[in-house]
């Protein structure tokens, strides 16, 4: 079966460390499923490019062509790899500003995706963004959150011991990841325009 992995990554510089690790987390993820018998896509979405149609789909309630797409690109997928940098111990505002458009056209966007959750920061103090903000994200928008997460401090780029002990960290993740997208079905591609049943209507009133 073919599956389609989506990389969301919020850093700000290019490259970033974000992406870095997100790319990361994306081979390993193609290497397990490969090994379980699944061809794989890696879809990158970056969302510094963006960050001006965010601001204005907040306001106008409709999303530029090019930002659709990015969406798409995640609603589609069988997976989800999200990483942020972190700012003031949480994750980015452009990173929540991409999760809250997505949530408001669609609340069903991440409803059972798989999802592996990844940031990076200035010092290992901030890894705790992962589980006292990401997953509680991804929670409340209803992705199936794997239990390993990983964060990336600039000690864990470097040094004698570092860059395997960071691999494993990926490699563990990652096998997390591929077991939940393999033992699902495709997703459903769903049509945006399709009417909401009228017993649905009169449910939500």
């Amino acid at each position: 079966m073919r599956r389609t992995i989506a990389v969301v990554s919020a850093g700000l510089g290019r490259p970033s460390s974000s992406r870095l690790l997100a790319d990361r987390l994306a081979a390993a993820v193609e290497r397990e499923l490969h090994e379980r018998g699944d061809e794989t896509e890696v879809r990158v979405v970056e969302v510094r490019d963006h960050a001006h149609d965010l601001v204005n789909s907040l306001v106008s309630g409709f999303p530029a062509p090019e930002l659709q797409g990015a969406f798409d690109v995640v609603t589609g997928a069988d997976g989800l790899i999200a990483v942020t940098p972190t700012f003031a111990a949480s994750y980015s505002g452009l990173f929540k500003a991409f999760f809250d458009v997505l949530d408001l056209l669609d609340d069903n966007a991440l409803a059972d995706k798989p999802v592996l959750i990844g940031a990076t920061g200035g010092t290992a103090r901030h890894s705790l963004v992962l589980e006292n903000a990401m997953r509680p994200l991804f929670t409340y928008l209803r992705g199936v959150v794997v239990p390993m997460s990983v964060f990336a401090a600039p000690e864990d780029w470097g040094g004698a011991a570092a860059p395997d002990l960071l691999a494993r960290r990926i490699d563990r993740a990652a096998a997390q990841l591929a077991v939940e997208i393999h033992r699902r079905d495709a997703p459903a591609v769903r049509d945006p325009f399709e009417p909401t049943p009228f017993e649905d209507l009169l449910g939500a009133g």
